[in-house]
This record gives C-alpha cells, structure tokens and sequence, in this order.
C-alpha cells in the first residue's frame, strides 16, 4: 500500500515540474477559473511540457521570479501537455508560453527574455498598468497603438513594405503589433519619441500584423510586439535581425545608434563650396566639426591631405555621434571665419559648432590627432567653453570651385622689356 500511495507521488511529481515549496502555483483546469480568471491578481502564467527541454531550462529562473513577486504578483504553472483543453482554449503552439492575466478581458503573451529579471519587469509593468487604470489615470495608449504624436513613425502595409523597407537603402526598425495588445498600447509612445530623434539617421515604421498577414506570416510573427530590424543597404535574408533591445524611447535610439554605427562609414570631411554643402553635410546633425585649412599655396596636396587624413580618421573615431565634418580654404570663406573668430588664431583652424542652438567652440590646442581628439574628447563629455556664434545664423556662403586636388602654381612675375625705354644720363645706373 505505502508502495502504491509512493507510485502515485511520484506520477504526480513529474506531472508538474515544481517542487511543493515552489512560489510558482500549479494550476489545473479544476483551480484555473477560481485562481486565475476570477482574481483581482495580475497572475504570470507559464503553460508547459514537461519533456520540453526549454521548459525544464526556465525552471529556475521561473522559480526566481515567483519568489521575487511573492506578495505582489501571482506566478503559476500548467501542464498542458496533460491538461490539452487549457493548451486549446489559449491557442498554445509552442513550449513553454508565458501570458500574463489580469489586465484586459484577454490574456497578453510575454515576449521578453527568460530570464528571472525579464519575467519581474513584465510582472510589474503589468502591475503598474492595473493600479493607474483603477485610479483612473491617464491611459499610455488609445484606441489602437499608435501614439497622437506618432507623425515620425512611417505605417507599413503588405503593399507598401517591399517599395518602402525592401528596397531601400536606410536603417529600418519595424514594429509589428496588434491594436488590441496591451504591451503594443504601452510601446507606442515610445516607439513614436524614438522615431522623432532618430529622424535623419534610422527609420522606424509599424505594422498591424492583425491586417497585414503576408508580411507577419514571413517574418513569423508570433507575438505581439515583435520588432525587427533591417540593415542599411541592400535588404535579403541576412539583412533582417531580431531587436533585443529594451522598450524606453532611450533604449530604442541606443540600440539603433549602435546597429548603425556598426554598419555606416565614417563621414566624409566635405570640403564648403556653398550652402548646399554645408547645409547637407551639417544641418541635422547635433555637432559640425569645422576645420580652416592654409591656403593652397601656402601647404600644398601633401601637406593639404595629411590634414584631411587627420580629419578623416578622427571622423572614423567619432562616428557614433553622427557628427557632421567640413573644411574651408583659408581666406575663401571669411564669413564662416568671422564668424568662428578663426583667423586670429592662424591656420589650420577649428571649430565644433551647433548649428541648432547656434553655439560653438573653438579649438585652442594643436592641429594634431591628439590635439583635436583631446578636444573632441571633452566636448563629449560637455566639459569646454561655448559662444554664441556671430549673428545668431548660418553665415553667407560663397559659390566656390571644389579643390581639384593638385598642388597650386605661385603666381608668375612678369618680365618688364626695358629695352625701348628712353633714360636720361643722369637716370643711368
């Protein structure tokens, strides 16, 4: 008999992968309805399999979590393995899923990380959202998941995505959510301020999967929201990478800024031959590095491109700021020199400069890599000097030849013919 009651322990021990003690609830079709679904609890869910290899490698971290939340969160467990009518009526596909219970009339699915500390987080956020909807707070999200200020973040269709992602060249973040997941609503604003400072540099549009079932179902979409990413350049396979990043706007634009300094160039040191120029290279960007150069005569090709080579690999060395680089010729720009106050200093010269605010600094050290890097290095860090640049505006720029490159010829005196000029006796020498 006490070999029997052993057996039956035992069989019910590996139907559930909890130890007794465990803060993880095991949940069964008998309890789930009164525990779950008729709480007032925000309840983590985990269904299972307990052959599932993934499943037995969440055990401890899952067990973490639960005793984490204790007090707080409600952490249970099914095995749907054996309870099949719990796994259908929730549309379980795949072990172990996690959703989380107790915020709209529909159970949200957790996407994060398995790990303890991604599991709490959800739970909180979870938890958050329920005390601010009760005390009738302000709601994060509307009716959908777009956000009132999302104008920066571009709509993506089934029609439109190849023509607007595929087949361009820029940086691409795509969110593919669902107007009615809680997560997406909480994403939205988000996902719209990371697309308002990321303008210029990556792209970040958003796709309701619900709808556009082509491009979900090819980029197996199977949570809600799903982000991906798309590498500048030409897009194939290769291109498109899972976003593992976190869910604050700050966290969105340090990881794009990452991914895109890892896959751009470093900056061309374009040379200001107008307007154009300067604007292209310098108007978005939070800080244009100015450098005047001697004139051609007076530091030929060589000396010329080892400045330029200087600059080029500072730009190499700095390129996650997105900063823009230009140089002018001595004397063919003055208002960009008047108004840095640069040509008191001689040549070459330099100037960081933000064009929003309208404020710049000046190098005051060597024109060297070390110089310029020890004074790039501190304006960085918001350590260094500031003024107003002269006239509060973009200084006019003259129309000018780009350098072609070569060595410039010293002007040629002219030979005077004195051989038909007349001169007195007493003039001669």
């Amino acid at each position: 008999m006490l070999a029997l009651i052993g057996f039956f322990l035992l069989v019910a021990g590996a139907n559930c992968m909890y130890a007794s003690n465990s803060a993880v609830v095991d949940l069964r079709p008998n309890n789930f309805d009164n525990l779950v679904l008729n709480s007032d609890h925000i309840w983590i869910v985990e269904f299972y399999a307990p052959w599932c290899g993934h499943c037995q490698q969440l055990i401890p971290e899952y067990d973490k979590a639960a005793t984490a939340l204790k007090g707080v969160v409600k952490v249970g467990a099914i095995n749907v393995d054996e309870h099949k009518s719990i796994g259908q009526k929730y549309g379980i596909r795949g072990f172990p899923t996690i959703k989380i219970f107790g915020l709209d009339s529909k159970p949200e699915e957790y996407n994060g990380p398995r790990t303890a500390a991604g599991i709490v987080d959800a739970a909180l956020n979870a938890a958050s959202q329920k005390v601010r909807k009760a005390l009738g707070g302000k709601k994060t999200g509307g009716g959908d998941s777009k956000s009132k200020d999302s104008k920066d973040v571009i709509e993506l269709t089934d029609e439109n995505f190849d023509k607007t992602v595929l087949n361009s060249e820029d940086m691409w973040l795509v969110e593919f959510y669902a107007p009615w997941c809680g997560h997406c609503k909480n994403l939205a604003p988000e996902w719209a301020a990371a697309a308002t400072e990321l303008k210029g540099k990556v792209k970040l549009g958003a796709l309701d999967a619900t709808v556009n079932t082509i491009k979900a179902s090819k980029y197996e979409i199977k949570g809600y929201p799903t982000i991906k990413f798309f590498a500048p350049g030409k897009k194939d396979a290769d291109s498109v990478q899972d976003y593992d990043g976190g869910r604050t706007s700050s966290d969105i634009v340090n990881w794009a800024l990452e991914k895109l300094a890892e896959n751009i160039p470093a900056p061309e040191v374009v040379q200001i031959t107008s307007e154009k120029s300067l604007r292209a290279a310098c108007e978005d960007k939070p800080i244009c590095v100015v450098s005047v150069l001697p004139h051609i005569l007076d530091c030929q090709s060589d000396c010329r491109n080892g400045y330029l080579k200087t600059l080029r690999s500072l730009g190499e060395k700095y390129k996650k700021k997105m900063w823009g680089w230009v140089w002018a010729e001595a004397g063919v720009q003055p208002n960009v020199e008047e108004a840095l106050e640069i040509g008191g200093f001689g040549y070459p010269a330099l100037a960081a400069v933000n064009i929003k605010k309208m404020k710049y600094s000046l190098l005051k050290g060597s024109f060297s890599y070390d110089g310029i890097n020890e004074f790039l290095r501190d304006l960085s860090y918001g350590r260094g000097g500031t003024a107003p640049l002269k006239g509060a505006q973009l200084p006019v720029i003259f129309e000018t030849t780009p350098w072609d490159g070569k060595d410039a010829e010293p002007p040629q005196e002219e030979d005077i013919d004195l051989s038909d000029v007349d001169l007195d006796e007493k003039d001669e020498l």
